[in-house]
C-alpha cells in the first residue's frame, strides 16, 4: 500500500524525526520527502510504501495524528489512491 503523509504547522526542531520514527517503528519505507519552510511554517509531503508493514492504515493514521498533536503540527495520512482522486485536476 502506498501512502501520502502531509505535515503542516509552525516550524520547530524535530518534526521530521518524530514522523519518520513512527514510520520506521512500523516498517513503513519512505520513498520520497519534499519539505519547505515559508514564513516560519513547515510544510512536508512524504510518499511511503507500507507493503512490508503489519500495521493497519487506521492505526497508523491515529499514531501520526497523535504525534502531530503532541508536537504542534497537523499530520494527515492517506492511501495514495484517495489522495490522487482528491487532487486530480
Amino acid at each position: 500500500m502506498k501512502l501520502i503523509i502531509t505535515v503542516v504547522g509552525k516550524d520547530r526542531v524535530g518534526i521530521i524525526a518524530a514522523v519518520t520514527k513512527i514510520l520506521a517503528e512500523n516498517n513503513v519505507n519512505i520513498l520520497s520527502i519534499n519539505q519547505n519552510i515559508l514564513n516560519g511554517f513547515f510544510n512536508m509531503i512524504l510518499f511511503a510504501q507500507a507493503g512490508e508493514s503489519k500495521i493497519k492504515l487506521t492505526e497508523l493514521q491515529r499514531k501520526l495524528k497523535e504525534q502531530g498533536e503532541e508536537i504542534g503540527v497537523e499530520i494527515k495520512t492517506q492511501h495514495q489512491d484517495i489522495f490522487d482522486v482528491m487532487h486530480k485536476i
